[in-house]
């Protein structure tokens, strides 16, 4: 069964959460502060951890960074914090998703099933592009045979530009499919910087930014 860590120090809310996400068949650790999410972190294994920012003793942005660097979990941020930069900088610290609060408890679920899906076993095959390979099977990413560590945004955006090599894909449509984005909050940096992030760490130049229209993998992709 997929674990979810909630973290949230609003009680009503927490519990409100808990009881739909459980509804839909999810198993749903609680915490209400840092202290205890590091602690249950540090006990179970989390497919999903849903993380306030605001909390009564500490950072969530700081505990969703230990979640990056520590674990596999997808990260939701969800937080009244609805600046430009605060979603910026949460998406900066490794978020797969940011939702705002007010906020749907449908779309909630929904969103949890969109990053849920994505762990299930992809139909095996290779992407290959001059030095780069990508083992879909397995999620792991080679160039010239040194395995590259890409967070789970990065390599999804790497394998969406890859499918769709030759073609200029559209901003809108990387948020579509890489982050899930339902048209409340667009914003051209968080596709920048990721895809500046994915060329640094691949060294290649076959990321192109077409402007005013998208970016292209310019590179032939080959499937194996």
């Amino acid at each position: 069964m997929q674990t979810i860590l909630l973290v949230e120090d609003d009680k009503s809310l927490n519990r409100g959460i808990s009881l739909i996400l459980e509804k839909e068949g999810y198993t749903v650790y609680t915490a209400f502060d840092v202290a205890g999410a590091n602690k249950l972190l540090g006990e179970q294994h989390f497919h999903l951890v849903i993380c306030d920012i605001t909390l009564p003793d500490g950072s969530g942005l700081e505990f969703g960074a230990r979640v990056r660097s520590t674990t596999e979990s997808y990260l939701i941020y969800l937080t009244a914090l609805d600046s430009e930069l605060d979603i910026v900088n949460g998406y900066e610290t490794g978020a797969d998703d940011y939702v705002t609060k007010p906020f749907s408890l449908m779309v909630l679920v929904s969103k949890v099933g969109a990053l849920m899906r994505r762990m299930e076993v992809q139909t095996a095959g290779i992407l290959v592009s001059g030095d780069i390979q990508v083992t879909l099977k397995d999620m792991c990413v080679t160039c010239k045979g040194n395995l590259i560590s890409l967070s789970k945004k990065e390599l999804q955006l790497l394998i969406f530009l890859m499918e769709h090599a030759g073609q200029i894909v559209t901003k809108e449509s990387i948020l579509e499919h890489v982050w899930d984005f339902d048209g409340q909050f667009v914003d051209e940096s968080v596709v920048a910087v990721n895809i500046s992030r994915l060329k640094n760490k691949l060294g290649t130049e076959d990321i192109s930014n077409v402007r005013g229209l998208g970016y292209i993998w310019t590179g032939k992709v080959r499937k194996k």
